[in-house]
């Protein structure tokens, strides 16, 4: 009984969290690098490699070099999963359930509802690659909902949103629990990868939407990298690091030999495992601290530009390579595109995210005010 007694004890002493090494910080310019290359990754994916109509040759044929690295920029998804589990994590702490949803629906929505109507407006007046969604799929678009709601979507890339959003939601419930520590966390991670192993071998849909065996692996990563950079790595967050690593790539093998059909031609399997050990390390040296002394200004604004740019790119870039693709050279007409896109995406973020991002906080912090408000007994 004494010693019962003792062990409750002590389980009640134990803390959630070991001391941090670091001071919780803001903004880790090194990430914002890395979404800006991830974001690039998949911009020239999609207007090198991609077969889409909008080229009148195949991409073997109008860029016989470019064609090979830009064939993988599709993992540039992968490194943005990475980058989120660890900002995520990092941006959550010490939040409540309430103020990490006001953070993420300013995050995600102001953007997204221009891009979705640019997107929309654009395929709708020259339909380059089939005809734009309908009304009522456009609406569901602007829920971000498309995916489970079978719509439509504005524009291809948006699948990823409803990872996304999932994995919001799976954090979420973190959060409302008993809020984020150390220990719960871990614990999270590890409950998630087994869950999610369990899930591909039962092949169930419902499932497979719910837990992602497909792209778990990457936001636990992040995950246990955000630890890392918190706490200090050891041997178990190593263990979860490794472990991602090595289902992420048999998940990211599938995605691969997909992409084969997109691109029109094979693609030897070693780049695919060895840009994600890339993107492992380079996460991995953020969160040692590695690249503390990388702190250039330019690097936030790169940063903030990645989700407008990843938004508007691929059919409205798409429409404008079909209509300018006789009269100006392919090695002229991609690069001058991206950096219309990024001008585009800048513009986006400083006259429409920014401010519609500060109203809707305003908004739904007041609602959250009241809702938290005490209130009179009728």
């Amino acid at each position: 009984m004494t010693s019962s007694v003792t062990v409750q004890q002590r389980q009640k002493e134990r803390p959630a969290s070991p001391p941090p090494r670091i001071a919780p910080k803001g903004r880790l310019a090194a990430l914002d690098g890395l979404r800006l290359l991830a974001a690039l990754m998949v911009v020239l994916y999609h207007y090198i490699a991609f077969n889409s109509a909008a080229w009148s040759k195949p991409a073997t044929e109008r860029f016989p070099v470019a064609y090979v690295p830009a064939s993988y920029g599709w993992l540039g998804v992968q490194l943005f999963f990475l980058i989120s589990g660890f900002v995520i994590c990092m941006s959550a702490w010490g939040r409540d359930i309430g103020d990490f949803a006001v953070s993420r629906v300013t995050r995600l929505y102001p953007a997204y509802w221009f891009a979705v109507l640019a997107a929309t407006v654009v395929v709708s007046i020259w339909p380059v690659n089939g005809v734009g969604p309908s009304l009522s799929d456009v609406a569901v678009n602007l829920t971000m909902f498309h995916e489970p709601m079978k719509a439509a979507p504005a524009d291809g890339v948006y699948w990823t949103l409803w990872v996304e959003i999932r994995f919001y939601l799976l954090f979420a419930l973190l959060i409302a629990w008993k809020g984020l520590t150390y220990r719960r966390v871990v614990g999270f991670c590890v409950v998630w990868a087994m869950a999610a192993a369990v899930a591909a071998g039962l092949d169930v849909d419902a499932l497979d939407a719910v837990l992602m065996p497909n792209d778990c692996w990457f936001f636990i990563a992040g995950m246990a990298f955000y630890l890392m950079y918190r706490y200090g790595p050891n041997m178990l967050l190593w263990g979860i690091v490794a472990a991602t690593f090595l289902a992420g790539q048999h998940f990211a093998f599938n995605t691969h030999h997909n992409v084969q059909k997109y691109v029109g031609h094979k693609l030897p399997l070693w780049p695919t495992v060895m840009l994600l050990a890339l993107f492992y390390a380079a996460i991995a040296a953020v969160a040692l601290g590695k690249t503390s002394r990388i702190n250039w200004r330019w690097l936030p604004t790169a940063g903030a530009l990645t989700y407008p740019l990843y938004l508007l790119h691929e059919r409205i870039g798409w429409t404008v390579i079909k209509e300018f693709e006789n009269d100006i050279s392919r090695y002229v007409l991609v690069p001058a595109l991206v950096v219309l896109m990024m001008v585009a995406s800048w513009l986006l973020h400083r006259y429409l995210e920014r401010p519609l991002a500060r109203v809707l906080k305003r908004g739904m912090t007041k609602a959250l005010a009241d809702m938290r408000a005490p209130r009179e007994r009728v």
